[in-house]
């Protein structure tokens, strides 16, 4: 995969604020105070519930299933995980966290290359689940208080969005802002749609979402070309308004929301 090129000291580049928002920390919900015992109980009943959902599908999975499967009472699965949606939560909560880690080893370079790389980064992340994410579809696009723009996933969101507008931000060929946030929105979500492709691919391997993002690598060049026209920029912030109004309606990405207060002063 075509990186682009890298080169020079990307804060010498001008566009999206370095870090667009604070990254939340880690919580998963854990009880305070949790001993070691209790700590190796709430992770048992995690995998067991990950691993059913997995297997029979989010709505076929109750939590009394779960709590036989990880050997436990409904008291103790009630204590730390008091619903379906809690298990939902805490994965996206462990997903993101790793990625984060890992997105944070980006390396210099144009905006083109270090999409790719936080593409890449995030198919690798979520791999080892692909099988539960893949049955958390319906649960993922929907506008339950587990879908990926919910309120409650606000802090897992707050953790990968971020990554994508420092992806331009901190490049070394950077637009300025707010062309540069914008395009890191309209890459964040170009991701996830990728993420979708991936988990739907029934080719051996997923290859067919492998040869996609070789294609896209191979385009983005192009795209960046047609950036330095007036005109394409202003249909890329009018995409991106667009979006944003269909994911969040008239508040707009709360993710952002100094941003917006400073553009319209």
């Amino acid at each position: 995969m075509d990186q682009g090129n890298l080169g020079s000291d990307p804060e010498k580049a001008s566009g999206a604020p370095e870090r667009p928002v604070d990254i939340p920390p880690r919580s998963r919900g854990r009880p305070k105070g949790r001993t070691l015992q209790g700590q190796a109980s709430r992770e048992d009943i995690y995998k067991a519930a990950i691993g059913l959902i997995a297997a029979s599908g989010f709505e076929a999975t109750t939590l009394r299933d779960i709590a036989r499967e990880a050997g436990v009472s409904p008291g103790l699965l009630y204590k730390y995980f008091p619903g379906k949606r809690a298990v939902v939560l805490a994965l996206y909560d462990d997903l993101s966290a790793k990625y984060a880690a890992k997105a944070a080893q980006m390396p210099k370079g144009n905006w083109r290359a270090r999409y790719l790389f936080a593409l890449q980064t995030s198919l690798d992340v979520l791999r080892p689940q692909r099988k539960t994410l893949e049955a958390l579809i319906p649960v993922m696009v929907g506008n339950g208080g587990e879908g990926l723009f919910a309120p409650a996933t606000a802090g897992s969101r707050g953790r990968v969005q971020p990554v994508f507008h420092q992806a331009v931000g901190m490049a070394i060929d950077a637009p300025k802002a707010p062309d540069a946030i914008s395009l890191g929105r309209l890459l964040y979500l170009s991701h996830l749609g990728i993420i979708l492709m991936w988990l739907l691919d029934k080719s051996p391997k997923q290859r067919a979402t492998a040869a996609f993002i070789t294609l896209l690598g191979t385009a983005l060049p192009l795209a960046a070309i047609a950036l330095k026209l007036k005109s394409v920029r202003s249909v890329m912030r009018g995409a991106d308004a667009l979006f944003q109004d269909v994911l969040f309606g008239e508040a707009g990405d709360p993710l952002f929301a100094p941003e917006r207060e400073a553009v319209s002063r």
